[in-house]
């Protein structure tokens, strides 16, 4: 199958570019973002996915605004043309490759439209390749670049129009391809005991004079098994950004450190400390201050219905609303968050996320089960 991407010199197989060179059924590429108001007023996140061996693409939008959060959700039978980023009112278009992207959602029955174009700020840094095995076969392999900019544009929802500030309203786009687990679990063959407890924290930070990554990951003893830093400077206006990758980046090597105290009875941080720490002995204390949550079923992740990869029909589209006080926080669908975050470093003042995903016992967090909270 040819696809319009065959005429350019970028092949990695003897195959069409339209043929995934794994067979896994968990292949995935992904297209993420997030966006939110300095103040913390409000926070959206965007995702669209091609699983190529399952022959489905998903988007959703999810946006959390005074005390709601609203999502928007769609998926279809992947087109056959690669370069087709739509989904039924959905569409995802690329302005210049590792420049500019538009995510329109055109007039639908769920009331829920935008007009928002991310603009970066910084080139773009690669997270070192993540990858994690069981017993049996490999439950992750994958690689994410991230860029930071700011959006500009409209949102509607609920009969509401918010306007989105392209000089106050932070953002971050996360491409990442790979395996990850998606759809239905795998089945058949002998008994397995694939639980493996995970903890994910993931900061990416706008700061007045630069941008700021960290990222890890760790299992149920405390392990850290990977984990990211960088820094990369920003720039005035896309046209200074000095390419794909930015000679100036910054990029430690090591463990990070981590002090996160958990609200009563959740995996949510209400505050925290997080050291990063390079192997030539420099380090950063990063003290955080969340002021909004997110939760990521918004997005698709771990929702019972919207979940990544699954099948709906050749075409189809949902939305859905709720007030997070509502919400049992414990509950699979509600553990993966966002959290707008302010941050401090000495003087200095920053605004970004803190993402956690916290599944299963930590001699870290102090977690003796599946899904306990925190006392």
């Amino acid at each position: 199958m040819l696809s319009k991407f065959d005429d350019y010199p970028i092949h990695q197989t003897a195959r069409p570019l339209f043929h995934t060179a794994s067979s896994d059924r968990n292949a995935y590429d992904r297209y993420w973002y997030n966006g939110h108001a300095r103040d913390g007023s409000f926070y959206f996140g965007v995702g669209l996915c091609r699983y190529p061996n399952l022959d489905i693409m998903d988007c959703s939008l999810s946006l959390v605004v005074d005390g709601h959060q609203y999502a928007f959700h769609g998926s279809r039978r992947a087109p056959q043309e690669p370069t087709d980023t739509t989904v039924g009112p959905f569409s995802l278009q690329i302005l210049e490759p590792m420049g500019r992207h538009r995510v329109v959602i055109g007039p639908n029955e769920t009331g829920i439209e935008c007009d928002l174009v991310f603009t970066p700020r910084s080139a773009c840094v690669e997270e070192g390749r993540q990858t994690l095995c069981n017993d049996r076969h490999v439950v992750m392999d994958a690689t994410r670049l991230d860029q930071f900019g700011f959006w500009q544009g409209v949102v509607r929802y609920n009969g509401n129009e918010l306007q989105v500030d392209g000089t106050t309203t932070f953002g971050l786009k996360d491409r990442s391809w790979g395996i990850r687990p998606v759809g239905e679990s795998y089945t058949g063959g002998a008994p397995q005991d694939a639980f493996q407890a995970i903890h994910f924290c993931w900061l990416p930070i706008h700061w007045e004079d630069q941008c700021s990554l960290v990222g890890w990951f760790e299992d149920g003893q405390g392990h850290q098994w990977h984990s990211d830093q960088a820094f990369l400077p920003h720039y005035p206006g896309m046209a200074d950004i000095p390419g794909t990758s930015d000679p100036a980046t910054v990029v430690w090597q090591g463990d990070v450190g981590h002090q996160l105290v958990f609200a009563s009875g959740t995996r949510r941080a209400e505050s925290g400390l997080i050291i990063m720490r390079d192997r030539s002995g420099e380090s950063l204390e990063i003290a955080l201050e969340p002021v909004l949550v997110h939760r990521m079923k918004g997005l698709g992740y771990q929702h019972p219905e919207w979940g990544h990869g699954k099948w709906h029909d050749e075409l189809a589209i949902g939305a859905e609303s709720w007030k997070d006080d509502e919400l049992d926080p414990l509950a699979l669908e509600n553990i993966h968050i966002q959290q707008v975050v302010k941050v401090n470093c000495g003087d200095k003042v920053g605004h970004g996320v803190l993402e956690q995903l916290h599944i299963g016992a930590s001699s870290s967090y102090g977690f003796a089960d599946l899904l306990d909270g925190a006392s």
